[in-house]
C-alpha cells in the first residue's frame, strides 16, 4: 500500500534522506523510527507529495506519487506533527471544512463530522472554537480530520509527540482501532514504547538511511538476549557482587552511577540468574532486587548506533532540515487535503 525506493532529499549541503526503501502491507503497521534529525519527517512529506526528493519514487496504493499528486493525495489521509486545524472554527465545523474540500456534499460532510466527532470521544466539544481545545483532544480532530474521505492509507508524523501520558494512551488506543478497522498505516515516532506496541514492523533509521528493519522482537534478538540487573544492599560489596556477575556474563559488566545498581548480557536467562543467586548466598552478598529483564528497542537502538533515540549535540533541530515550523505545516497539510 506504501512503496518508496531509493528516496533522497538535500537541503543546502545536508542530506536528510540517504536512499531510503520502505514497503508498507495492507492492514499492517509500519513505524519509522529514530532521533530528532533522523529524517522521518522528510520521509513523510516524499511520501505525502508535500516535497519532491530529488532521487527516487514512491507509490500509494498503486499510485506514483509523482505522476499522479492529486491520485495519491485522494488515497491518503495526513496527520503531522502539528494538528492543522482552523482554532476560530469549531471541532464540527473543521471537519465539515475538510469534507466540503474533499467534495463529499453538504449532508454527507455533516453527517460524517458527527460520525467522527463521536468515534473521537469529542461531541461534547464539537461547538467549542478549537483555541479552546487540549492538545489531546486537537491532536484526535486532526486524527479525524486525515479520516473524514476514509482514505485506505494513514500516515501519522509523531502523532502523540507533546501529549502527556493519558493523552497518549488515548491516542494508541484510536490508532489500534484503525488498524483493528482494516488501515494501513505508516507512523512515525520517537518513542520506542509506542514502535513496541503498535508496529508490526519497525524501520530503524538514522541520518537518512536505513539501519535495521523487523519485527520488535526480531530487532531485540540483535542485543544478544537477556540481562540480569543486580541492586544491591551493601554498595561496599560491588567488586565482589560484580567479579560474581562476570562469571555469568556475556560481556562487560555495567556499573550504575548509584555504586550499587549492576547489570550484564546473559545467554540464557534463567539458568545465569540461578548460579549467581547460589554465588551471592554463598559469599554472603545481600541484595535488595536483582532480575531478568528482555533488551528494551532503547537497547536497540544503542548498540545499532552507539547512542539513544533521544536528540544529540549536532541533531538538527526546530530550524534544520528534518523539521517543519508550525504555519507551513499547516498549510501544506491543508493543501495536501484540498
Amino acid at each position: 500500500m506504501i512503496r518508496a525506493e531509493g528516496l533522497v532529499k538535500r537541503y543546502r549541503g545536508v542530506t536528510a534522506l540517504a536512499g531510503l526503501d520502505l514497503e508498507v502491507e495492507a492492514g499492517t503497521v509500519m513505524a519509522l523510527l529514530g532521533p530528532n534529525g533522523a529524517g522521518k519527517t522528510t520521509a513523510v512529506r516524499a511520501i505525502t507529495t508535500l516535497l519532491v526528493p530529488d532521487e527516487g519514487r514512491a507509490w500509494v496504493s498503486g499510485v506514483d506519487v509523482l505522476a499522479d499528486p492529486m491520485g495519491a493525495r485522494a488515497r491518503l489521509g495526513l496527520s503531522g506533527q502539528y494538528a492543522a486545524v482552523d482554532e476560530q472554527l469549531s471541532g464540527y465545523e473543521n471537519l465539515v471544512m475538510v469534507g466540503r474540500l474533499y467534495h463529499l456534499g453538504r449532508r454527507r460532510s455533516q453527517a460524517r463530522a458527527r460520525e467522527l466527532l463521536d468515534r473521537f470521544d469529542l461531541a461534547d466539544a464539537a461547538d467549542r472554537p478549537t483555541k479552546t481545545y487540549s492538545g489531546g483532544m486537537r491532536r484526535r480532530l486532526d486524527l479525524a480530520a486525515a479520516l473524514v474521505a476514509e482514505p485506505p492509507v494513514l500516515v501519522l508524523d509523531e502523532p502523540t509527540t507533546g501529549l502527556d501520558v493519558r493523552s497518549r494512551a488515548q491516542m494508541w488506543e484510536v490508532i489500534r482501532d484503525l488498524v483493528g478497522s482494516g488501515s494501513t498505516l505508516l507512523l512515525t515516532t520517537q518513542y520506542l514504547e509506542e514502535a513496541d506496541r503498535l508496529a508490526d514492523e519497525i524501520l530503524v533509521i538514522d541520518q537518512g538511511r536505513e539501519i535495521a528493519r523487523g519485527t520488535a522482537d526480531e530487532l531485540k534478538s540483535r542485543t544478544g538476549g537477556e540481562r540480569i540487573e543486580v541492586v544491591l544492599a551493601e554498595p561496599h560489596r560491588l567488586e565482589d557482587a560484580r567479579r560474581e556477575l562476570a562469571r555469568v556474563a556475556l560481556d562487560q559488566v555495567e556499573v550504575g552511577e548509584s555504586g550499587r545498581d549492576l547489570s550484564a548480557a546473559v545467554a540464557t536467562g534463567a539458568a545465569e540468574l540461578r548460579d549467581l543467586l547460589a554465588a551471592y548466598d554463598e559469599k554472603g552478598i545481600k541484595v535488595l532486587d536483582i532480575g531478568l529483564r528482555r533488551p528494551t528497542l532503547d537497547d536497540v537502538f544503542l548498540t545499532l548506533t552507539g547512542h539513544r533515540t533521544e536528540s544529540r549535540p549536532g541533531d538538527s533541530g526546530p530550524s534544520g532540515p528534518d523539521a517543519v515550523p508550525l504555519d507551513p505545516a499547516v498549510h501544506d497539510e491543508m493543501e495536501a487535503r484540498r
